[in-house]
């Protein structure tokens, strides 16, 4: 994403609204690997100015609002709560009391006597007490009605209506690209879930075609760690050992988890399982290197075996959280193995959302009141920067020292000979008479020379 080049305008913003910062972190240097993660930002410039505690605060500001909405909430349950209890009461004794009187009229009918005045008064103070019951419950459904409304005054006062008018209609290709484009983050949140059948409807409802190629990664993941939790290692086994070499690659020690695992739940069975825990520990011989002590541990366990581990130094191995550890490690391995992310888009996206919709916002009522429409009119930019916290540190990064604008693919970053990077813009603007001088050193080169750069 590019800044917005009108960066005057933002002066006067206020304190909780920052203006575009350098194009670039320090002075220019030529071009280093690091390994420094760069954070990430949904637009604006790279700077050094924000502060590290603005998504706290917006987080607990967007809580305090949720916690006024929820208090208004819980009062109207517990008014409902108490209703429903005094209505069933009220009611069982209002019929308790009709069928008493109804039993007396039964049997007057039965000996033929004629309606006493005492039983004509009793009648009467039976319809008298009805009346005013249903009038009460009547009375007390009405407070309902109030405290109902008071939640609604409630979301309005704490929440904007008009969140679709942050962003201009530009930014989507069209209305039908933008639903296909949501219906499909919905549909891989959904299968990334585990809801499965819901995500099934939700394609036929919308007439949206998912191949299958897209929906196998899911459904095999969701079958095995349907059976870790049900603690059979059977799925996960297999598949690890079926994708060794791509795990190994990635340094995972799934494999071996799972097998040490394997051995535990043998260990748990007592010494009747002793033989078998022995026979399986043939499985840790291609770990041996890497997990030398863990196996060690494993191995030391079985001298306590019929004593029992529960009261042994190694009572440890037989916790439970070893199963919330494995279901991790597993979702997480095997998510990059597959070139999928382990948090959904559209969950990343919705938390990411919450941070800037307030700073946007806010920004966007100060551009209405200045007459500043212009400066946010690219669809693939912010007007500031927007500070999303350490947990979306996903890619690098950098931002042309010459242009003040972060580089993108159409305008990707070039190095040149001496070393120094710019973007291919400032190149091109750079050029005079078919040579280039950088701007940075005094060494002149050809324009061709230049090489793309990837971080």
């Amino acid at each position: 994403m590019t800044a917005a080049p009108e960066a005057g305008w933002a002066a006067g913003l206020g304190d909780s609204l920052r203006a575009p910062g350098p194009g670039v972190r320090g002075a220019p240097t030529k071009a280093r690997s690091s390994r420094r993660p760069h954070r990430p930002r949904t637009g604006g410039v790279a700077s050094t100015q924000t502060p590290p505690s603005a998504p706290d605060r917006v987080r607990e500001a967007i809580m305090e609002q949720c916690a006024c909405v929820e208090r208004e909430l819980d009062k109207v349950l517990h008014k409902f709560l108490t209703y429903g209890q005094h209505c069933e009461q009220s009611l069982e004794e209002l019929l308790h009391y009709v069928g008493q009187l109804r039993a007396e009229l039964a049997s007057a009918a039965l000996q033929g006597t004629p309606l006493s005045a005492t039983l004509s008064l009793v009648m009467s103070q039976c319809c008298r007490k009805i009346k005013d019951t249903v009038q009460k419950l009547a009375s007390d459904h009405k407070d309902i009605h109030s405290s109902v409304s008071r939640v609604g005054k409630a979301i309005d006062r704490n929440f904007d209506s008009e969140i679709c008018g942050v962003v201009s209609d530009a930014v989507w290709d069209s209305r039908e690209k933008q639903q296909q484009i949501l219906q499909m983050a919905i549909v891989e949140h959904l299968y990334q879930q585990g809801m499965l059948s819901v995500a099934e409807e939700l394609c036929q409802e919308s007439t949206l075609n998912v191949d299958l190629d897209f929906k196998q990664p899911f459904l095999e993941l969701n079958r095995i760690l349907e059976a870790l939790h049900e603690q059979d290692l059977g799925p996960a086994l297999e598949w690890a050992v079926s994708h060794r070499q791509r795990l190994l690659e990635l340094n995972s020690s799934l494999e071996f988890k799972l097998h040490r695992l394997y051995f535990i739940r043998l260990l748990a069975g007592g010494p009747e399982k002793q033989l078998e825990a022995l026979s399986y520990a043939r499985h840790f011989q291609p770990f041996a290197r890497l997990h030398q002590r863990e196996i060690q541990v494993m191995m030391g366990s079985l001298v306590y075996l019929r004593l029992g581990l529960e009261k042994s130094p190694y009572c440890h191995l037989l916790d439970n959280s070893h199963w919330a550890e494995i279901c991790e490690t597993f979702t997480r391995d095997a998510c990059s193995l597959l070139g999928l992310s382990v948090e959904s888009p559209l969950s990343v996206s919705f938390a990411s959302g919450c941070v800037a919709l307030p700073v946007l916002m806010n920004i966007k009522a100060v551009i209405e009141q200045r007459q500043c429409t212009g400066v946010w009119s690219h669809k693939d930019e912010l007007p500031i920067e927007i500070e999303l916290g350490m947990k979306c540190w996903y890619h690098s990064v950098f931002a042309c020292p010459i242009l003040r604008q972060q580089t993108s693919d159409s305008n990707p970053p070039i190095k040149l000979l001496c070393g120094h990077v710019i973007s291919r813009d400032a190149l091109n603007k750079l050029i005079n008479g078919g040579k280039l001088k950088c701007p940075y050193c005094p060494m002149e080169q050809n324009p061709a020379d230049g090489k793309r750069i990837i971080f």
